[in-house]
């Protein structure tokens, strides 16, 4: 069960999804790879809406699976409305990872994969094997990018299958900001490296009341 706060502050008990307040979350645009360079999502364009209609975005991706062994799911923001995507962003970026023989438990802080006011692609997952039965999932979230007055925050977790000498669950736990305070109207995500292969990217809107 869970709690929501309507709009008089007030506390009311959910008890299935079918009864949570309409409206909240609204499927935008989804896009299945298929050998795919890149996805993007483009304000204005293929029935995509990423202004001030809502204060939040969220984008999911389902079994995300590379074509080249061991690659990284990326993002990048423009302001352009998709013609360069180079947007300064700072970074954090950290990880838990474990094997299916139990070996490696750990947690790091990965200052590689980081950006310090760096306008290239920023890692969002960990390292995603290209066998048939490995893959990544996980979320993205974007605040206020249609915002002229502050930059733009956004938080990411995922988890990937990765194989090196066992299979590895790797988690990946990332969040910064696009230092900018134009609109930023589009996103794309590509493969650190290759195409990607297959999986689903969904964008909702999310009202914040």
């Amino acid at each position: 069960m869970a709690l929501v706060k309507y709009n008089n502050n007030s506390l009311s008990a959910i008890t299935s999804v079918a009864s949570m307040p309409s409206g909240a979350m609204t499927l935008i645009k989804s896009q299945t790879a298929s050998s795919s360079s890149t996805i993007s999502f483009v304000d204005g364009t293929s029935d995509v809406v990423l202004d001030s209609t809502y204060p939040i975005y969220l984008f999911t991706f389902n079994n995300i699976h590379p074509a080249t062994n061991q690659q990284m799911l990326t993002f990048n923001m423009s302001i352009d409305s998709g013609s360069n995507y180079n947007i300064a962003k700072t970074t954090t970026f950290f990880n838990p990872s474990h094997a299916e023989n139990d070996a490696g438990g750990e947690l790091n802080y990965d200052t590689g994969k980081d950006l310090a006011q760096g306008t290239g692609f920023q890692n969002i997952t960990r390292q995603i094997g290209s066998d048939n039965d490995n893959s990544g999932s996980g979320y993205l979230y974007l605040f206020s990018p249609s915002s002229t007055v502050f930059i733009k925050h956004f938080i990411a977790t995922s988890n990937s299958l990765y194989n090196y000498d066992t299979d590895y669950t790797m988690n990946a736990y990332v969040a910064g900001y696009g230092n900018t305070t134009s609109a930023v109207d589009a996103i794309q995500f590509k493969m650190a490296s290759g195409n990607i292969d297959a999986g689903t990217i969904k964008l909702y809107g999310i009202k914040d009341s």
